[in-house]
C-alpha cells in the first residue's frame, strides 16, 4: 500500500526548538529542507557571512524582488511527498506550500526569556547578547511589510503548536506523537477528512480529535498547543 504524502512545515521564533523537532522528523525518514538554504546561497554569492542579520536582510530582498512566496516556490520543486520544511517565516510561504498535497504547518514556541537563555547557550554568530537586543531582533522578524519576515502572523497559521518550555525528552516524545498521528491521517493531519474540508482540529488531552465549526475557527485558536519541556 502506498504511503500517503506528508510534508511538515516548521515555523516559530528564534531559539524555540525548531531544529530539535526537525532532527526527530529526519531521523524518522523525512527529507530535510530549509527555506534559509536559498537565502544562505544568495548571501554566499554576494560574499556575505551567513549571520542572522545578513540572512534576514537577503531574505527580505528576495521576497521583495521575486514575491513573498519565492523561497517556498523554490523549495516546492524539491519536495517528494515525505519531507520536513524548516524556517517558514511569511504567510505567503504557507499559502504556497499548502498547494502541496499532505502539507501541515507545525509551530514551535517558547517564552521569550527562556528562548533568550537558550540562544546564549547556543552562542551562534549574530545572536543577541542582552535580552533588550533579543527583543529588538524579534521586532525585525515581525514586519508589517508583506515581503518581509512576519513570524507572529505565520505562527498563527499553524495547524499544531508545540510549546517547548521544558525537557528535550518531552519535546521529542511530543514530536513523535504528532508524526504518528499525521502519517496515519488522523485528527487534523494531512489526508484526513478535516484537512480535506479545509478545517483545523483541536485534540483534547487523552481524547479524540474534535472538529471545530468553521464559523468559529481562528488560526491562533485552532492550533493545538502541546506542552513539551526541552532546550
Amino acid at each position: 500500500m502506498a504511503r500517503r504524502p506528508l510534508i511538515i512545515g516548521l515555523t516559530g521564533p528564534n531559539a524555540a526548538g525548531k531544529g530539535e523537532v526537525a532532527a526527530v522528523l529526519t531521523m524518522a525518514g523525512l527529507r530535510y529542507h530549509s527555506l534559509s538554504d536559498a537565502v544562505r546561497c544568495e548571501a554566499a554569492s554576494r560574499g556575505l557571512d551567513p549571520t542572522r542579520e545578513n540572512l534576514i536582510r537577503i531574505g527580505n530582498i528576495l521576497r521583495r524582488v521575486h514575491g513573498p512566496d519565492v523561497l517556498a516556490r523554490r523549495i516546492g520543486r524539491r519536495l517528494e511527498g515525505w519531507d520536513v520544511v524548516d524556517s517558514i517565516r511569511n504567510p505567503a510561504e504557507v499559502e504556497a506550500l499548502r498547494r502541496c498535497r499532505g502539507f501541515v504547518l507545525v509551530g514551535v514556541d517558547a517564552p521569550p526569556r527562556l528562548r533568550f537563555e537558550r540562544s546564549l547557550r547556543r552562542a551562534r554568530a549574530g545572536d543577541a547578547m542582552t535580552f533588550r537586543e533579543f527583543g529588538a531582533k524579534e521586532l525585525e522578524e515581525n514586519s508589517r511589510r508583506g515581503s518581509a519576515q512576519q513570524l507572529a502572523r505565520t505562527l498563527a497559521l499553524a495547524d499544531e503548536v508545540l510549546c517547548n518550555d521544558g525537557t528535550l525528552r518531552r519535546l521529542r516524545a511530543r514530536t513523535r506523537s504528532l508524526l504518528k498521528r499525521f502519517s496515519a491521517g488522523s485528527g487534523g493531519g494531512p489526508g484526513g477528512k478535516d484537512a480535506a474540508a479545509g478545517r483545523r482540529t483541536r485534540t483534547p488531552p487523552g481524547g479524540r480529535a474534535r472538529q471545530r465549526p468553521r464559523r468559529r475557527s481562528r488560526p491562533a485558536r485552532a492550533a493545538r498547543r502541546t506542552t513539551a519541556r526541552a532546550e
